[in-house]
């Protein structure tokens, strides 16, 4: 298969460059009862259209912990009040690698909505299942199934 790329050289060049830095990103599995809340990404986003646990990049000099408070805040306008490590997942796509920092979000405060114009709802896991996530994501599915 040919691929070809019709931009400006210089963007072809950032485009390069860019996707041999591992992007961190911190992940809250938001959880009341037995449902989770998950968001669909927009359009125009890295994944686009696909499912997803919301959450967001790791600002340099920030915890992972302080991240994901910041993040859930401003993407879902709730404000964590507890959560616990599940996993660090590594994952390669052609055009970004991404290192996600997974936390299971055992106690918040807020409506969870989405606020970004994200769709965005509660689902439980048999729908979980069912539902079109990137493939970083899916092993998270794979480990909150144990």
């Amino acid at each position: 298969m040919n691929l070809v790329l019709v931009a400006p050289a210089k963007s072809i060049s950032s485009a390069v460059a860019n996707s041999n830095k591992i992007v961190n990103v911190a992940v809250g599995v938001v959880k009341k009862q037995d449902l989770y809340f998950v968001c669909r990404r927009l359009a125009h986003q890295h994944q686009g259209n696909k499912w997803e646990f919301p959450g967001g990049k790791v600002d340099p000099g920030e915890t992972v912990e302080q991240a994901l408070k910041r993040e859930l805040k401003e993407e879902i306008a709730i404000i964590v009040t507890a959560s616990t490590p599940l996993m660090k997942i590594d994952f390669a796509y052609p055009d970004k690698q991404v290192s996600l920092h997974v936390h299971i979000v055992e106690a918040f405060t807020g409506e969870a909505i989405g606020i970004e114009g994200q769709e965005s709802q509660w689902v439980d896991f048999e729908t979980l299942k069912t539902l079109d996530f990137p493939e970083a994501n899916k092993a998270i599915i794979d480990k909150l199934a144990i």
